[in-house]
């Protein structure tokens, strides 16, 4: 008999719940990850890291590796650099994550400009200059050259005749 109950009857099977968190793992660990990195970051004193986002953390289940995407406030010039010095930092962030994250395994990290971010900009500046060209072209239609004429000769138009 199941259970060890006097009843005899099997135990009700316990329904597993992700507790306070209602998100999977990966990505609480994903989250994580970016927060102790943004954080490591602010406290750098390389100055290709000052304006920058990490925008977001692919880290594969098993943790072996994870894929920061990042995203600096220059452009891409800026993001290039960006990732160069995340590279050159990368031991000593993954031995900050070891400390602070208390993981069986500590991911190796990879450093990635955010293409999502470049082509959101990339739309923005489009219509940012579809919005130019339509104010400019209202503005030529208020204070462009009068009015031509208005010839009301057609077909229902009145003869204004001498009679």
């Amino acid at each position: 008999v199941r259970g060890g109950g006097t009843g005899g009857g099997l135990m009700a099977r316990r329904r597993r719940t992700h507790g306070p968190h209602d998100y999977p793992r990966t990505s609480r660990l994903n989250d994580l990850l970016r927060q102790i990195v943004a954080y490591e970051i602010e406290r750098k004193s390389d100055d290709r890291l000052e304006m920058d986002t990490v925008v977001a953390v692919e880290g594969e289940t098993e943790l072996h590796h994870a894929v920061f995407l990042v995203a600096s406030l220059e452009g891409a010039e800026g993001d290039a650099r960006l990732v160069e010095a995340l590279t050159e930092h990368r031991a000593e962030l993954q031995a900050a994550i070891g400390r602070q994250a208390r993981l069986r395994r500590v991911p190796e990290l990879e450093f990635r400009p955010d293409e999502v971010t470049r082509r959101a900009e990339r739309i923005d500046d489009i219509l940012r200059d579809l919005a130019g060209r339509d104010d400019r072209s209202a503005d030529s239609d208020d204070t462009g050259d009068p009015a031509e004429p208005v010839d009301d000769s057609g077909p229902g138009a009145v003869a204004d005749g001498g009679d």
